[in-house]
């Protein structure tokens, strides 16, 4: 059997662990093939290709990124795109292509599982807001990076004697926000689910220069305050649609520093929080739904995507994973809010 592999969307660390973990079982014990397609789904629409063995993945679980590159490419937005991914499969002799990606790459894998191309799905997104898994691949590493950055921005915070807001990433939702905010003692957290009050941030910001310390805020990139809208960059949509975001930390800075009179600093992370290696979490959650995905094609279980239930490892039908955004719920949100100020 020969099988392709491709990485789209956002890259991450743990996209090169899950390659691995294909492609070394997949050799090993059942011997198959393999063809690597370059930089998202522009590869098999193109048929950029590139070889897979053992000696290639061998060294590259501790590696961030991938080694097949990325790209933000939909093949449903170009003009018999789809017509051309199947010719270029068969032209490959691919009998099942595995997607490792987010919202977007498994979207369009469950589009084509429903035209007949035979099609395995593997979560990736610092978001951690795919459905029906309960983490994603390369959001463990993003929180750790953002907690980090937190734990830096303390020390001169309270230096100054200034509140200091750290923006992370988080489009539609807050769970990085959330997490690396609990984790870094953060005095209030915003995010995309829940519209937040200007006056009530100042009030947490207040609180926590009176216990003598310094105001750490924590936003996620989407969030919005109660009588306004998305920050957006005046910038073309990408191929699904999406709008770029950024500006609220900087925007909220402003506002609190009006109305306090306390001078205010944004520091936003960007795709820092992308790179680097790999978290220990990330490199054995990856490795093991690489290990599943090509027992999975082995098989014949295709049409399904790879999730974390608990400390298993499931297999669920792709449609699942994209028919809904895994948000954070009101009540979890709620709960933590005892701990601002």
């Amino acid at each position: 059997m020969r099988i392709g592999i491709l990485t789209g969307g956002g890259d991450c660390p743990g996209l090169n662990g899950v390659i691995r973990g294909v492609v070394t079982k997949g050799i090993k014990e059942y011997g198959y093939e393999f063809v690597g397609f370059r930089d998202g789904w522009k590869g098999p629409l193109e048929a950029l290709t590139m070889p897979l063995d053992l000696a290639i993945v061998k060294p590259i679980l501790t590696k961030g990124g991938t080694i097949l590159g990325s790209s933000r490419t939909n093949p449903f937005k170009i003009e018999n795109g789809v017509e051309r991914i199947k010719q270029n499969l068969a032209d490959q002799g691919i009998d099942v292509l595995i997607a490792i990606g987010g919202e977007d790459t498994l979207g369009v894998a469950t589009k084509l599982d429903a035209l007949g191309v035979k099609v395995i799905g593997v979560p990736k997104t610092i978001d951690n807001d795919l459905n029906n898994t309960d983490f994603t691949f390369g959001f463990d590493t993003s929180v750790n990076i953002a907690m980090e950055a937190i734990d830096r921005l303390h020390t001169t915070a309270e230096s100054h004697h200034r509140p200091l807001i750290v923006e992370v990433m988080g489009r539609h939702a807050g769970w990085i926000a959330l997490h690396s905010g609990i984790a870094g003692d953060a005095a209030c957290i915003l995010i995309p689910e829940v519209k937040f009050s200007v006056d009530k941030v100042c009030e947490y910001v207040k609180s926590r220069f009176a216990t003598g310390t310094a105001p750490i805020i924590v936003i996620a990139e989407g969030a919005i305050p109660q009588d306004g809208d998305m920050i957006t960059k005046d910038q073309p949509l990408d191929a699904f649609g999406h709008v770029q975001l950024s500006g609220i930390g900087d925007w909220l800075a402003k506002e609190i520093e009006k109305k306090t009179g306390y001078q205010t600093r944004c520091t936003v992370l960007g795709h820092i929080q992308r790179g680097g290696t790999p978290s220990a979490f990330d490199r054995v959650l990856s490795s093991r739904f690489g290990l599943e995905a090509i027992t999975a094609v082995h098989d014949g279980d295709f049409g399904k995507m790879m999730a974390l239930h608990g400390t298993k490892i499931a297999r669920v039908p792709l449609a699942s994973a994209t028919d809904v955004l895994k948000t954070v719920p009101f009540e979890r949100y709620e709960e933590i809010t005892s701990f601002f100020g």
